[in-house]
């Protein structure tokens, strides 16, 4: 490495947050990158550890450790700080086609395996210096359209447009497969577009990136719903292969009594308008749900949660709660959830944050769940009857269970974000895929039980993260292009 003892001289620095007060008066990204000098300076910390487990992707304690697509982080760590960013961009899209998705979305499981937060708890900046990385790439025109010298004469359907399928997409195009994307809404995208608030993805980052993949032959088609606007039978007869990834879109539901009153929305519903309305019309079209002036209760304490209480205080409401069945963890690593397994500790997000600079207190309630639903004359929602839970051991297995302890809270507003069970049905059943699960994910064959129909993505794995989708597309894109072509060299 350029500096050996870079991370012993140069202490942990990262982007500049906007203050809670100021960031929740838009819809805007609020991190403000260090200048390059200092990103480079950063790069410099990055050890010669001799074991690299930012880049490892492994299953340790059950959780996976380390980058699933196997950045080469510690290589364009060390062209970071020696200032040869064209380079570095080169090593970082080896691996990563997409950095500037993962730079801003992923929960970095590369620093949470870094050597150097084994034990001071200041791992590398890995996330900041891949965002460096890839916009350096962009505004120097390192990352530029590079269209396929040939074509195979295949044809290929990739039906969704989120990461997973883009990811499958780019690949398949370099090789010089002829790719066509399917995507039911009205912008590229899927999950990024719709299902990531903007303040953590602004959409013109998607767009710039789709322009080159326009600009590659990667051809589009939006606002075209496959299994009802157009036939799987149609599709087959179109193309050589076709590459379901349709992410795990539908919502686990709560089946408490007063579910049907009005004002309760699953999360990504509620998300997908705010964002939607956002684009279209700055919000003059009046078509997003609102929470301005509503007590909001959000049912879940994922990512998905967090981005509900987020948008929720962006939009005026008067109060916020946060329901977690779990325990609140702890605020260190406890004993058995050693480096370099993923740390299961607590993490106070951006909405939270937000939440408690504006109402004094964490939203979360941990250790809840809605027992009841309540509704006035009108069918609105108008309160929640909240169950406390706590932790035992029913038929030999550990369970959250019901206390006994019951307590009502107001809310005109209820955000369910309690996970996905899976995806839609509809197209797997017009293909005639049977989507049960496929075994582990050290799987990689990626077929359906149709020929030449393939799956990845959530669609294929279940809910996950973003950059286990890009895994998936890249794994999926070799299996495809060697059924294609009888072997393959991507």
């Amino acid at each position: 490495m350029g500096k050996p003892t870079g991370f012993m001289e140069i202490n942990r620095q990262v982007s500049y947050e906007l203050p809670p007060e100021e960031r929740t008066k838009n819809f805007n990204e609020f991190h403000i990158p260090l200048h390059p000098d200092e990103q480079q300076a950063q790069g410099a910390r990055c050890m010669d550890c001799g074991v690299p487990f930012c880049q490892s992707g492994m299953l340790i304690g059950g959780m996976f450790s380390g980058c699933p697509l196997n950045n080469l982080i510690p290589e364009w760590n060390d062209l970071v700080y020696r200032g040869q960013w064209d380079l570095a961009v080169k090593r970082l899209i080896a691996t990563n086609r997409y950095p500037e998705f993962t730079s801003r979305v992923c929960p970095a499981l590369c620093e949470a395996a870094c050597t150097c937060g084994m034990t001071t708890g200041n791992p590398v900046t890995v996330k900041e210096n891949e965002r460096a990385v890839v916009e350096y790439g962009y505004e120097s025109g390192t990352i530029h359209a590079v269209p396929p010298p040939s074509r195979t004469g295949k044809r290929v359907a990739v039906v969704g447009t989120g990461p997973s399928g883009l990811s499958v997409a780019d690949l398949l195009n370099k090789r010089g497969h002829k790719v066509t994307m399917y995507e039911r809404s009205d912008r590229v995208g899927g999950l990024l577009m719709y299902g990531i608030p903007n303040m953590k993805l602004e959409k013109w980052v998607i767009d710039r990136r789709v322009d080159i993949l326009k600009e590659e032959g990667i051809e589009f088609k939006t606002n075209v719903d496959v299994g009802r606007d157009i036939g799987a039978e149609e599709l087959k007869a179109q193309y050589d292969a076709v590459v379901l990834c349709c992410g795990a879109k539908q919502p686990r539901d709560i089946g408490a009594p007063g579910r049907d009153a009005e004002g309760i929305y699953f999360a990504v519903d509620y998300l997908s308008s705010v964002t939607k309305s956002l684009l279209d019309s700055g919000f003059g079209d009046g078509r997003a749900i609102t929470a301005s002036g509503k007590k909001v209760l959000v049912i879940g304490g994922g990512d998905t949660g967090n981005d509900c209480v987020g948008t929720a205080i962006r939009q005026g409401c008067t109060s916020v709660t946060q329901l977690e069945m779990m325990p609140c963890p702890p605020t260190c690593r406890a004993p058995g959830n050693d480096w370099p397994e993923w740390p299961r500790v607590l993490k106070t997000d951006y909405g939270q944050q937000e939440a408690i600079d504006k109402f004094g207190c964490d939203p979360r309630l941990y250790k809840t769940t809605v027992k009841e639903f309540y509704k006035n004359e009108n069918g609105q929602v108008c309160g929640a009857l909240i169950a406390k839970l706590e932790s035992q051991v029913v038929d030999g297995r550990r369970m959250m269970v019901p206390t006994g302890e019951e307590f009502a809270i107001e809310c005109d507003l209820v955000l369910i974000a309690a996970g996905f069970t899976g995806c839609e049905s509809y197209v797997a059943e017009a293909f005639g895929v049977d989507m049960t699960p496929r075994g582990t994910v050290a799987d990689k064959k990626y077929a359906t039980s149709q020929p030449g129909v393939f799956a990845c993505g959530d669609m294929r794995r279940g809910q996950s993260l973003v950059v286990w989708a890009l895994r998936e597309g890249r794994d999926t894109a070799a299996v495809v292009d060697e059924y294609l072509m009888g072997y393959t060299n991507l």
